[in-house]
Parts: C-alpha cells; sequence; structure tokens
C-alpha cells in the first residue's frame, strides 16, 4: 500500500493546487489507495495524467471529472505592483514559496517555480494578482515537464517541513509564556480575587494539556 501510495505520488504533477478535493498531492495519492478517490480527479495532468495513473493502479482511464475542473494551459501568476499592499497573504499561501516579499512590502512571483495552483488568488484582499498563460495550446503534461514536477514537490516538501518547524516553536514560545505566567499567576495578572486567579489556572493548564496531548498523537504515515 505504501509503495503503491508512492508511485501513485510519482506521476502525479505536483502543483498542489487541491483541485482533488484533497490537501495536496500525497493526500491525494493516499484517497487513490484506499479507494476514496477516482484517477480523474487531477485537472492539471489532464487525460495523460489519467494514463499515467491507470498505469500504475491498474484501473481503467475514463474521462477528467468536469466536478474537479478542465484540462487547460498552464497558468502564471503575476502581481500587479500599483495595486499590491504588502499584506503577506499570498507568500502564505503559496505552497511551493514561488511569492517573495515581507509585510508591508512589494510581493513579487518567481516564475520558474510558480505551479499555477492558483491559491493565491482568493486570499488576495485588493484583486492584485493575474493569471497569464504560460503554454499557449499546450495543456496537462505537455504544459508541464516531469522536470518540473519534481522541482515543484522538492520545493513543497520543504515548504511544508518549514510550516511543521515553526510551528512547533511557537507552539513552544506560546507553552513557555504560559508556564512562566502559571509559576506566578498572581504576578503576572491584573487580577487579585482569588476565585478569578484559580478559574485562569484551570484554563492555561487544561490549554497546556491540550497542547500536549496533540503532540502526543502519533502522525500518520
Amino acid at each position: 500500500m505504501v509503495k503503491l501510495a508512492a508511485n501513485i505520488l510519482a506521476v502525479l504533477p505536483q502543483t498542489q493546487c487541491t483541485r482533488c478535493g484533497f490537501a495536496d498531492c500525497a493526500a491525494y495519492a493516499q484517497a487513490i489507495v484506499e479507494g476514496v478517490a477516482g484517477i480523474n480527479q487531477c485537472p492539471p495532468g489532464g487525460i495523460e495524467g489519467i494514463r499515467r495513473l491507470a498505469a500504475v493502479t491498474g484501473q481503467p482511464a475514463t474521462a477528467l471529472d468536469p466536478t474537479y475542473g478542465t484540462e487547460g494551459p498552464r497558468n502564471l501568476v503575476f502581481i500587479d505592483e500599483d495595486w499590491c499592499i504588502g499584506c503577506t497573504l499570498c507568500i502564505k499561501a503559496c505552497p511551493v514559496d514561488a511569492i517573495m516579499g515581507s509585510n508591508k512590502r512589494m510581493h513579487t512571483v518567481l516564475e520558474r517555480y510558480c505551479t499555477g495552483c492558483e491559491l493565491c488568488l482568493p486570499v488576495c484582499p485588493v484583486d492584485c494578482i493575474i493569471l497569464e498563460n504560460a503554454s499557449g495550446a499546450a495543456t496537462g503534461w505537455a504544459a508541464w515537464s516531469s522536470a518540473q514536477a519534481d522541482e515543484a514537490r522538492q520545493r513543497y516538501d520543504f515548504y511544508s517541513l518549514r510550516r511543521t518547524r515553526d510551528g512547533l516553536e511557537n507552539d513552544k514560545r506560546l507553552e513557555e509564556k504560559a508556564l512562566l505566567k502559571l509559576s506566578d499567576l498572581a504576578e503576572h495578572s491584573q487580577h487579585t480575587d482569588p476565585v478569578v486567579l484559580d478559574n485562569k489556572r484551570a484554563v492555561i493548564e487544561a490549554a497546556l494539556a491540550r497542547a500536549r496531548a496533540k503532540r502526543a498523537v502519533p502522525k500518520a504515515a
């Protein structure tokens, strides 16, 4: 099962666009293995992608399910500098770190790395992101090479690793802050009423217990 999921993942285009209905290409591959998703739910792969998935899974190739979109050319996104407000929302939404910038500073797209996932479009509050056809009449795998897919997968893996690391570091900071407050709640509170302080202590201890329980849950392989 694990090997089959890996083989399926290897023939997906790695755009990480979520159009298949799953969080990323790996989740879609696992869903195919588990029989809860069809091999015809990936618009970026198009009909050629369905053929590749059929070859790996042994399932018959069928038409792309229009519920998940249509096969089309590969798009790139560009940011209109006249409208960008530097909110960083598109940066956070990009699954392959293809957008550079910082808070209240101009953002720009690294064209080479953009997969055309379009996840940055709905989060932009000023609609300053523009889509442009990057492959002409070529669609599906004809518009996206295996080398590009491999690079996109590597960048997504790094993005996911960094996001997990940043989340753990943030959780650690919050836990240290909570423990410091618990060490002398009266000193770190504006309240002096013992009942109020006991309630706050219970809330903080419950939050810490939830955080520890969450960390103790093993991640799915």
